[in-house]
């Protein structure tokens, strides 16, 4: 039996980059104090979500990776025997920066990062101000645990991008994120947003076969309630645990990777694909001719 214990890690952040870090470690080794053994934090965990706003400033929240923070995250994962997934924000080069997620191996060696690739512009989420697409292209690390895929926030949306990180081998895909609802929206909006998010990537965990762990951040930030309900699917789309909206949590589950060959075999979407028919995916759009 193929079985894993994963963490993730819900919780809120503050303007000091070195209280955040701090913070994030305590809530690893508590993941690890539970039995994790692969430990995921949310996207950008290091910092306020600072996307809010155009602020030239913020581009001194960015690091190298590898780079302080990794260093610091390879000796906890080799004190701890765990992997961690850590979601930070790269400087590249001058005035060159990525939202990238490193990946540590439990004897704390650095197996490398996985940049985001779709970057979003919208009120409150001015990604394209500070982010370059990421160019390395789709990716899987082979950790001591498991085969695993990341993507990052705005990723979740495009079921092509998970479908390629399957189609590499990830046995789980994990989605650091930072999203929430505007404080000035309705029930209604807030509940039908959260339950897209969620159904979307219950989708990915179904289409592939593969569980997929979701990890949020928590509290209100200049005006955003981020959501949380960090969650757990397993390979059919079943939610395992869903965290609460507003608390911070430190949740370790059980994954049984056996369980994709068993709905891969008895749902066998990824046998029956037809990809001698999927040539005008790659279009922007089919116009008619």
């Amino acid at each position: 039996m193929a079985k894993v214990k994963v963490g993730l890690v819900q919780m809120t952040c503050t303007a000091n980059k070195q209280e955040n870090l701090e913070k994030a470690i305590a809530k690893v080794r508590e993941a690890a104090k539970g039995g994790a053994q692969i430990i995921c934090l949310q996207e950008l965990f290091t910092s306020l979500y600072f996307c809010d706003v155009e602020d030239y400033d913020n581009f001194k929240l960015a690091e190298a990776i590898p780079g302080p923070s990794t260093d610091v995250l390879s000796a906890v994962a080799k004190e701890l025997n765990v992997v961690i997934i850590a979601s930070l924000f790269e400087k590249r080069a001058q005035g060159l920066y990525h939202n990238t997620t490193a990946v540590l191996d439990a004897d704390g060696a650095y197996l490398g990062k996985y940049r985001k690739m779709h970057i979003p512009d919208d009120p409150g989420f001015y990604e394209k101000f500070y982010f370059t697409p990421g160019d390395l292209g789709y990716k899987v690390f082979k950790t001591k645990y498991a085969t695993i895929g990341v993507l990052i926030c705005w990723d979740q949306w495009y079921p092509e991008a998970a479908r390629i990180t399957a189609l590499m081998g990830a046995e789980i895909l994990f989605y650091p994120t930072a999203i929430g609802w505007a404080t000035t929206q309705d029930e209604a909006t807030n509940v039908e947003q959260y339950n897209a998010w969620q159904t979307i990537q219950r989708s990915h965990a179904v289409a592939n076969g593969v569980h997929v762990v979701s990890v949020n951040r928590a509290g209100e930030e200049a005006g955003l309630k981020f959501w949380g309900g960090s969650f757990f699917s397993n390979p059919f789309g079943t939610v395992i645990y869903q965290a609460s909206h507003h608390d911070e949590e430190v949740v370790v589950q059980e994954l049984d990777l056996d369980k994709s060959d068993y709905y891969r075999s008895h749902w066998p979407f990824m046998r029956d694909r037809r990809i001698d028919s999927y040539q005008p995916i790659t279009k922007r759009f089919i116009d008619e001719e």
